[in-house]
């Protein structure tokens, strides 16, 4: 009867010590590397340990894991003698086993320890650490084979580690940490963004050709300085000639203001002035175009499509606004209704309106190579004007008298929010059909005609 005793002892023993093992191990999964080091730098009894202990993770974690199971076994195994003392029949003493064990070791040793080693992780880990070295040092080894068997017999390539958290995994984590106030909202979406980098192309976050604020590599550095102010871009592609699709170059601001207080370089051809640009296919994924452009100091790409014609451009601002989000300003505090009814028949239009719906609101038709090029009404005046519209550009396109309201943004850059929009009187002069003032570059007819003020 002694020996049932000593037995029964061992076995609830082993219970307990594999309760302490899965303990251990949810608090060496939950700890933070970032805080034991904090902690370590304060003289924190056995945080200089844990961190290097933290180095390899899932070295002690599979030592934990195998310890855990080891109890677990052996306390089958004795209980099952004990049981075999005590009860005569055979099956009823493997029923006993069985009923005993899967209660002691859900409650005893798994769901109540792991709690546990959750909510007290930095006190488990810290005084555990010292014994957890020896028998990392000393079982090390044998966990990390059985990983290996595990690994050979497994289908696939296996974890060179053991387990790991997956991606699905970690954000399921962010979000259960913003569901229990750990973590904000922004902050959740920010991390989620980040992992969103890998999967976002440059053509998704690109400001579109027929939206780019450009200017011909013969224009002079005065009016590009003209341009710059009036746009509030500090980076501007330079193209040949009038096409928006041969970008040759990009104009910095800095280097056109270090050349305005020279006349001679006030009046020189952009051309001289402007930098090599960076060209990257459109298709190319954001988080590796963002590396590339901080480990060259780089702040714009031009993206090239599948046919070597230029898709648009990407900013360093434009691929951090991915995961930050949209930067807020004055215009989009309240959202701009598609559509706004005026007096004299006019409306006021979003510059994002589909064609489409302003067809329908007009009663009137678009060519098809117009409807082929572009999408929005924004995108009809840049096409009709052969450039990005301005504020205050204006557009009379079949039949429609068209006018660009917006401002400048947070970032000081210029963007077309609205456009005024009338529908002209059939019996109207054809020659009025033409595009009108507010060139989209700022560097057209008007700065033309101030080249002879700006060069004294």
């Amino acid at each position: 009867m002694d020996q049932i005793i000593l037995t029964a002892v061992a076995v609830a023993l082993l219970i307990l010590l594999a309760g302490v093992f899965a303990a251990l191990d949810a608090a060496l999964s939950t700890v933070s590397v970032a805080r034991v080091e904090e902690m370590a730098k304060d003289s924190r009894y056995g945080a200089a340990r844990l961190s290097r202990m933290l180095l390899t993770r899932p070295r002690y974690i599979n030592v934990t894991v195998l310890l855990h199971l080891l109890s677990l076994i052996s306390g089958v195994v004795l209980l099952t003698v004990v049981f075999a003392e005590l009860i005569e029949s055979t099956a009823w003493a493997l029923v006993g086993v069985i009923a005993v064990m899967t209660i002691a070791a859900y409650v005893v040793a798994g769901v109540g320890p792991r709690t546990l080693g959750r909510q007290h992780a930095y006190s488990l880990a810290l005084g555990a650490s010292t014994p957890m070295w020896v028998l990392g040092m000393v079982l090390g080894p044998v966990a990390s084979i059985l990983v290996g068997v595990g690994n050979a017999v497994t289908p696939g390539r296996g974890f060179r580690n053991g387990p790991f958290a997956t991606e699905i995994e970690l954000l399921e984590i962010v979000d259960m940490a913003r569901e229990r106030g750990v973590v904000a909202d922004d902050e959740s979406r920010m991390i989620q963004s980040v992992f969103e980098l890998g999967d976002t192309t440059a053509r998704e976050v690109m400001t579109p050709r027929t939206e780019m604020v450009w200017i011909e590599s013969s224009k002079t550095v005065g009016q590009a300085a003209r341009l710059a102010v009036k746009s509030g871009y500090s980076r501007i592609p330079v193209v040949d000639g009038d096409n928006s699709d041969d970008v040759v170059g990009v104009i910095y601001l800095r280097d056109i203001v270090a050349r305005l207080d020279d006349p001679d370089g006030r009046a020189a051809p952009v051309s001289e002035v402007m930098r090599p640009a960076v060209f990257v296919p459109d298709a190319k994924r954001i988080d590796d175009l963002l590396s590339e452009m901080q480990r060259d100091h780089n702040h714009l790409a031009i993206l090239v499509d599948e046919y070597g014609g230029t898709a648009g451009l990407v900013s360093i601002e434009d691929i951090l606004e991915e995961i930050v989000g949209e930067i807020v300003d004055e215009y989009d505090t309240t959202e701009v209704p598609p559509v706004e009814e005026l007096e004299d028949g006019r409306y006021r239009l979003s510059a994002r309106l589909g064609l489409d719906e302003v067809a329908e609101l007009f009663d009137v038709e678009f060519a098809d190579e117009v409807t082929e090029e572009v999408e929005t009404i924004g995108g009809l005046m840049a096409l009709e004007l052969g450039r990005v519209p301005l504020p205050g550009a204006h557009v009379v396109s079949v039949g429609l008298d068209l006018r660009a309201e917006g401002g400048h943004d947070r970032r000081g850059r210029v963007r077309v929010i609205t456009v005024v929009a009338e529908k002209l009187d059939p019996a109207a002069d054809p020659a009025d059909t033409a595009a009108g003032d507010g060139a989209g570059d700022g560097a057209g007819d008007k700065a033309d005609e101030n080249d002879d003020e700006e060069n004294r």
